[in-house]
């Protein structure tokens, strides 16, 4: 089969260079951005009716009551027959997983990066009603999650099924699945920026304009639906305005970090030991949320405040109002609450149970600071909100979005320097501590890899020029075929899949295929000029080596042929070319060598001192004389 080739060189050869149509993908940006806005639109609507919901079935399970109003279920008189409402929520969305959807259980954020590297973003539109139905009956029950994970799951989910119906790449879909799970974070909390963050970081596995624009304008537009729907303001307010702590109050909040960093790694060893436990039941994974549930229902009858949503816990940790005593019993009992019902596999998000855990830890820390060092002005809510920042980066690994998000939340702008401290070194102590997060662990046992490295492609920072093959094998067109078949005949070295077809002048012609080259169909005096049929495919000395692997991918070519500007041939690139830039780039990147010597630069100074003492003698001399 013929290589696609032309005799044409000028504007035929320029409609056919992948990199010269810009236009057309600023067109497409434009139409994936409005697709995000929409998705924006849809999913701020569903995160009102998902809160609803759990309002709903929150009255119905607790006080039997039909109403759409927020009830926390802590003020239930149910007593102990508290226990078996969580149960009932767990058989419910174990039947649900069993007989919908298995992708319901887990915490949503795993399972859309799984379908991004592994499935090109393809979700099942099952999730899209599935996910928020189980996560509002798991949560409207007892479950001791926030709908921030529900709502992300199904953003995600909706942006896939649009992407799905639509005749678009599976870069595209990636974008809209992103767009929708961080819309839905954003019309939660109304926290764009750290929405826009945590796609980067968590989803997207990338930074550039084709992905982030659509991106932020659908975070945007869930902001605006979290104003529109519920209210202005941050989400965890803080009565009083944080300020700015001095340099020792500085390093204190510093050690917190370390302590809430290795406590984030505990928890996520503890929440996986837990599954793995889970996994060795002799009984059906469909029964599994029911014994989570049991185990809410337990510790919610001894401690009502452990159960559902609990974003007033958050606040009320953040106020710095709780005792001593509450706010230990909600860390310890929240914790196994969550962990234990999160690792039955029911449905339900980690970030309002990462924060609440995270929080109350910080609290502690910061009334103990204050019992050690009296004379310092230590603030418990600063303390309690590194505490929820620090949990948040040290177990997910998304520093930068756990960092805004404690600022957009909570609108304390004095506490972005301890922020910044304590959230990197739990960052570093976790990276250091953990190969895997709480977001990753479970799809890598599945053997799924999540990138780690946001790194410039190496196929951009090379040139043609600094690759190719400057003795390029040409065949004129005025040759006649029978001879090129020779002359290849008696030089076995030269298996090429294509070959380079140019002018007496060297420009070129074409580019025809071995295989076309070498049929037996084609007369021993017919010139080598008349196999060329198609348009064909080069690229330019400057080219960045990733156009040349976008030219080769859309012409099915492994070789190429370089040209300059009067269309003359002066090389060749292929695919060999490609991965000596590949190992080039590795071998500087680990090439570890000193470049500016201590000891030769002392010499320097030495020897030039001596030499101006001795010019110095030497006129001193000069003028005795």
């Amino acid at each position: 089969m013929s290589i696609p080739i032309s005799t044409s060189l000028q504007s035929t050869l320029e409609s056919e260079h992948m990199e010269r149509r810009p236009s057309t993908r600023k067109n497409r940006l434009v139409f994936i951005s409005l697709l995000a806005v929409g998705i924006g639109m849809v999913i701020s609507l569903v995160a009102k009716l998902l809160v609803y919901l759990i309002n709903l079935v929150t009255n119905l399970s607790f006080y039997g009551s039909f109403s759409l109003a927020h009830t926390a279920p802590q003020g239930n008189h149910l007593g102990v027959f508290v226990i078996i409402i969580p149960v009932i929520g767990g058989i419910i969305v174990g039947l649900m997983a069993l007989f919908g959807s298995r992708a319901i259980r887990g915490h949503g954020i795993p399972e859309a990066m799984e379908q991004i590297l592994t499935n090109n973003s393809k979700i099942k539109p099952t999730i899209t009603y599935l996910k928020p139905l189980s996560s509002a009956v798991a949560i409207g029950t007892g479950g001791p999650f926030g709908a921030e994970g529900p709502i992300i799951a199904t953003g995600g989910a909706l942006g896939s099924t649009l992407g799905q119906l639509l005749k678009i790449s599976h870069q595209e879909r990636k974008v809209l699945l992103a767009a929708g799970a961080t819309a839905g974070m954003s019309a939660i909390f109304g926290s764009p920026i750290a929405a826009i963050f945590l796609a980067i970081e968590l989803l997207l596995f990338e930074f550039s304009a084709a992905a982030i624009f659509p991106v932020a304008l659908a975070c945007i537009t869930g902001a605006a639906g979290h104003h529109f729907l519920f209210g202005g303001g941050p989400v965890f307010a803080i009565d009083q305005l944080i300020g700015t702590p001095s340099n020792t109050a500085l390093f204190l909040y510093s050690i917190e970090g370390v302590l809430v960093g290795l406590l984030s790694v505990a928890v996520t060893k503890l929440v996986y030991w837990m599954e793995a436990l889970f996994e060795r039941l002799p009984i059906h994974w469909m029964w599994w949320p029911a014994i989570g549930g049991l185990a809410v229902g337990i510790i919610g009858y001894f401690h009502p405040n452990t159960l559902g949503v609990g974003y007033d816990n958050i606040t009320n940790v953040l106020s710095g109002s709780l005792s001593l005593k509450v706010i230990a019993l909600l860390f310890v009992f929240k914790f196994l609450s969550w962990a234990i019902a999160l690792s039955s596999g029911t449905s339900g998000g980690t970030l309002a149970p990462l924060l609440t855990i995270g929080g109350a830890a910080g609290a502690l820390a910061g009334m103990a600071m204050q019992l050690l060092f009296p004379q310092l002005d230590i603030s418990v809510s600063l303390a309690a909100l590194i505490g929820m920042s620090a949990m948040f980066a040290g177990a997910s690994r998304a520093l930068l979005t756990s960092i805004l998000f404690a600022l957009e939340t909570t609108g304390q702008v004095n506490a972005l320097l301890a922020l910044l401290a304590a959230c990197s070194i739990a960052y570093f102590i976790s990276l250091y501590l953990m190969e895997h997060t709480i977001m990753t662990e479970k799809i890598a046992r599945r053997g799924v890899k999540t990138p780690v490295t946001y790194t410039p492609d190496v196929l951009e920072q090379y040139h043609v020029k600094d690759v190719m093959n400057h003795d390029a094998l040409l065949i004129s067109d005025d040759n006649p075929v029978a001879d090129v078949k020779s002359w290849l005949d008696q030089h076995q070295d030269d298996h090429a899949n294509y070959f380079i077809v140019t002018g007496t002048d060297d420009t070129l012609r074409g580019v025809i295929s071995s295989s076309s080259l070498r049929s037996e169909h084609h007369a021993p005096d017919k010139q080598i000029g008349t196999l060329i049929k198609r348009k064909s495919a080069w690229v330019r000395v400057n080219d960045p080596l990733k156009t040349a692997v976008e030219i080769m991918l859309q012409f099915d070519m492994d070789l190429l042929p370089v040209v300059d500007q009067n269309q003359v041939v002066v090389g060749t690139v292929n695919y060999k070319n490609i991965m000596t830039a590949y190992k080039h780039n590795r071998n500087a990147s680990e090439d570890k060598q000193v470049h500016i010597s201590l000891k030769r630069q002392t010499l320097k100074l030495l020897i030039k001192g001596n030499r101006l003492i001795y010019r110095n003698q030497h006129r001193q001399n000069s003028g005795n004389q």
